[in-house]
């Protein structure tokens, strides 16, 4: 079995298993067992080249990772030799760059979500505008997991118009027991037309901790690790510091989207709502493990210190269009004739900036080459648009292109 293509990818103890698998079924035949490898590689986490072109691309793992990642001290403190936290370093870093009194870092964002609800609301009631009551990724549903949590949810307004006097009846009507309000960024759902919601300053006012889910991450909106202004995908786009400016109270938001790091959650703001929420029981099973700390600690910082191309989804994001362009004509070049140069459009993804793209560069080849992409020593991911094969370069490291030229002349042949 060792022979056979992929086979060498995979533990021996596996092989076994599958060989003993196809005697069991009664067939043992080479396309079978190569079938069952396959199966079984396809199903493992591998390294990719992304040339779809959407940067933030939920079935490859969102942002990209630095590969310089590895465990150091989580909950040492090296001044004093004994027991820390996991959370003091991380949570300042995050409180600096989103101008938070302090942060608490989580397994994802639905798990901050929860936890805010469970640690300020058990027992009591939220408030949600029907519009926010959304489902996105995953199955994360509004009202579920309001009801996971121990609170019970308070329907306000309609699902197109809400206003602040709404949330002011439902506090104000006999019986209530509003004890958050939760305002939700939609993410990937839009309506549009005959809307309106209202602002964090007016919901501050109303005498309720306000908690704001931003959901796709940007930190600031004013983007100040960037040269020059704000890009103009990131228009109307939620951030956490302007959003704590304006009165919230908390806000939680995804840390592998906009901000550009490993998936976790992250819940900021008011230094004695985020202690809530970090001495509430269900912590246990939401803290991030070391990994996911240093990986954090590492886009944050280089965040905090303007350097952008540190971080891989920023790199990609804010590439001169002339700098893609380039690479893209090298590698057609490269390719000969049958490769051509095109003008794309990158997606950030993930939810983020929904209906917002960035000008790109890519190269397109006739015909339907993805599965032999895919079938790659390291898989090439790529679109295919009109009966041709489109891989955008924006979504690619420079330092990749070489192999993707090898991947596309590999699929000509």
């Amino acid at each position: 079995m060792r022979d056979l293509p992929r086979a060498g990818r995979l533990p021996h103890a596996v092989l076994v298993d599958l060989a003993r698998s196809a005697i069991a079924a009664g067939d043992w035949s080479e396309p079978t067992i190569q079938s069952s490898i396959d199966r079984f590689a396809d199903a493992l986490v591998t390294e990719v080249v992304n040339g779809t072109g959407v940067l933030l691309h939920t079935n490859l793992g969102r942002a990209p990772l630095p590969a310089s990642v590895r465990s150091r001290t989580v909950e040492l403190d090296l001044g004093t030799g004994r027991r820390g936290s996991r959370q003091t370093g991380i949570g300042r870093l995050l409180g600096v760059l989103c101008g938070a009194e302090s942060a608490l870092v989580v397994n994802n964002n639905a798990a901050a979500v929860m936890l805010v609800a469970a640690a300020l609301a058990d027992g009591r009631e939220v408030a949600v505008s029907r519009g926010e009551a959304v489902e996105i990724g995953g199955a994360f549903r509004v009202p579920e997991v309001i009801e996971r949590s121990g609170a019970r949810l308070v329907d306000v307004g309609t699902t197109n118009r809400t206003r602040a006097d709404d949330y002011r009846r439902a506090i104000g009507r006999p019986g209530a027991d509003i004890a958050l309000i939760l305002s939700v960024h939609p993410s990937n759902y839009r309506i549009e037309g005959f809307t309106e919601r209202p602002e964090v300053r007016e919901l501050a006012a109303l005498g309720v901790p306000v908690a704001v889910d931003i959901g796709s991450g940007l930190a600031d909106a004013d983007t100040p690790w960037l040269d020059g202004a704000p890009p103009a995908w990131l228009a109307d786009e939620p951030a956490a510091r302007q959003t704590l400016a304006a009165g919230a109270d908390l806000v939680t938001f995804s840390t592998d989207k906009l901000l550009g790091g490993p998936q976790a959650g992250v819940i900021a703001g008011r230094a004695e709502l985020v202690a809530k929420c970090a001495q509430h029981p269900l912590m246990r099973a939401m803290r991030p493990g070391s990994l996911v700390i240093e990986a954090l600690q590492t886009t944050v910082t280089a965040l905090l210190d303007r350097r952008p191309d540190d971080v891989a989804f920023w790199a990609m994001a804010s590439m001169p269009l002339d700098a893609v362009r380039s690479r893209a004509e090298r590698l057609a070049a490269s390719c000969g004739d049958a490769v051509e140069v095109v003008e794309v459009e990158s997606l950030p993804g993930a939810g983020s900036a929904p209906g917002r793209g960035i000008a790109s560069v890519g190269v397109s080849f006739d015909g339907d080459h993805s599965v032999a992409l895919r079938r790659c020593e390291v898989p090439v991911i790529a679109r295919v648009e009109s009966g041709r094969t489109v891989i955008d370069l924006r979504s690619v490291a420079p330092a990749d292109d070489e192999l993707v030229t090898a991947a596309i002349l590999s699929a000509l042949r």
